[in-house]
């Protein structure tokens, strides 16, 4: 018994051994976090207090039109409803990891039937043996069994635990997509409904081009025939009142393809987006308070996103690590068993059990083992490059969306004396041409360089409250 110890002994300690010449994972040092900036824009302190990121969407957005919108979007986004399965599909793999740690016990039967040679061990033994005093062992031999049967993998090396940690970190992860789901979802939807009330805004100015090229075609046909103006001055207005006519069906189409695209985030066929346009070029874009850069890393659901698989594939590593160790298994059966179904109930004669542990590790040919840990260590690295990659573009978009609003506000100023100036000359230009005094191409070009100024001051708003809703987006705003 003492010999059999030691060979026990000896065959644990050479397995122990094996698994020690496990090869180490690769250090990976996070340089892009710790060298994180302490603000986004040196010549400015930010107030760590303020910051929009942390406002709720439902605070953030005061257009009841706009909430209405991305509320239904929220219910209906095909995206949206595939990322939360997508959660749930995780959610089930921290399940199987959980249940690897419990004993796995299942019940069954069986019967069959056995003719062994009578001359072999196994058939001369049965010839010779009585199954009771006068009566001589079965030939073919039955057996008919019913029990429960138990398996159980102890975790010596927290190896399933760590699998287990590793699904967890793997959840999370998908928790924190569906919330940059949730953030772009929002962002998509407010500014698809800048952009069409830019295009209402853009049809009225259109419009009203039209009506005033109408009148300056009347104007010039009257003088025509009065010999103040020619064919020509006639044949200008027309054309330029039919391109403004061809102007008007290319943004009509622009405002039907805008639309479908909002019912599409809603995940609805297309019908009209109920809105208010009138008060477009009035809207004041929100305040935005850009806190300091180190909070991205608590506000933004896709760094956090990176940071849980970043975790995730390091703790891949440790379980595909332990894979060298060896691994305890214990078996155990409990039933009634019997060459007959009458003896099954005599007790105890027909009880049957079995108990074995093994103790079991590779030795040869590990290259297997040995893929699957350099896989696992490589999608670490890249987990840690995606999460520095992930910091890095999240600070420079913030960065410079702080620096299209400033830009954006001055071009919408600039772009609004413009508009005004031009205005001015409009009326200036038309009565120098119904006195004859300023000819039809200065009235053509003052009125044409008027139209692009308002068409331009439009976008510079939609632009200035897109910008405004890109940043609340990129500071980790609109899944709250």
């Amino acid at each position: 018994m003492k010999i059999y110890n030691k060979y026990i002994a000896a065959i644990a300690l050479s397995l122990t051994l094996v698994g020690c010449r496990a090869p180490m994972a690769t250090v990976i040092k996070d340089e892009v976090k710790e060298n994180l900036p302490q603000n986004f824009n040196r010549e400015e302190q930010q107030d760590v207090n303020a910051n929009s990121g942390t406002t709720p969407w439902r605070q953030f957005f005061t257009d009841p039109n706009l909430v209405g919108l991305i509320e239904t979007a929220l219910k209906n986004n095909q995206e949206l409803l595939i990322t939360l399965q997508e959660i749930e599909i995780a959610k089930s793999g921290v399940l199987a990891k959980k249940g690897k740690l419990t004993p796995t016990v299942s019940a069954g039967i069986g019967a069959g039937l056995k003719k062994a040679g009578r001359y072999t061990s196994e058939g001369a033994g049965d010839a010779t043996t009585e199954i009771e005093p006068g009566r001589e062992m079965p030939d073919p031999l039955g057996n008919f069994e019913g029990g429960l049967m138990a398996n159980w993998e102890i975790d010596i090396w927290k190896k399933l635990r760590t699998e287990k940690e590793a699904a967890v970190a793997h959840y999370l992860s998908t928790v924190e997509g569906k919330n940059f789901v949730l953030s772009n979802l929002i962002e998509e939807v407010a500014d698809n409904y800048y952009e069409l009330l830019a295009f209402d805004n853009q049809l009225d100015i259109i419009q009203q081009y039209i009506r005033l090229q109408e009148r300056a075609l009347e104007i010039s046909k009257i003088q025509k025939e009065a010999a103040a103006a020619t064919e020509l001055a006639v044949k200008k207005f027309e054309a330029e009142l039919a391109k403004s006519k061809a102007a008007e069906y290319t943004i009509r189409q622009d405002i039907t393809e805008k639309e479908n695209q909002i019912n599409a985030l809603l995940g609805r066929y297309p019908q009209p987006i109920v809105r208010t346009k009138e008060s477009f070029m009035s809207t004041m874009p929100q305040t935005v308070y850009t806190g300091i850069p180190s909070q991205l890393l608590a506000n933004r659901p896709d760094i956090k996103q990176a940071e849980l698989e970043l975790q995730a594939a390091k703790l891949d590593v440790q379980a595909a690590r332990k894979e060298f160790y060896p691994s305890l298994e214990i078996s155990a059966t409990l039933g009634l068993e019997a060459f007959k179904p009458s003896y099954l109930v005599k007790l105890p004669e027909s009880i049957a059990y079995n108990l074995a542990g093994e103790l079991a590790g590779p030795l040869i040919n590990k290259s297997a083992i040995k893929a699957n840990f350099q896989t696992a260590d490589a999608k670490q690295i890249q987990s840690l490059y995606e999460y520095d990659k992930t910091i890095l573009h999240a600070y420079l978009d913030v960065a410079n969306l702080m620096s299209k609003v400033k830009n954006i506000d001055q071009y919408y100023q600039m772009k609004s004396q413009e508009t005004k100036a031009l205005d001015e000359s409009i009326d200036i230009a038309n009565q120098l041409f119904k006195n004859s005094r300023a000819d039809y191409l200065e009235v053509l070009l003052n009125q044409r360089d008027a139209l692009d100024a308002k068409m331009e001051l439009i976008e510079a708003k939609q632009k200035q409250l897109s910008t405004v809703v890109d940043i609340y987006k990129s500071l980790g705003g609109g899944w709250k």
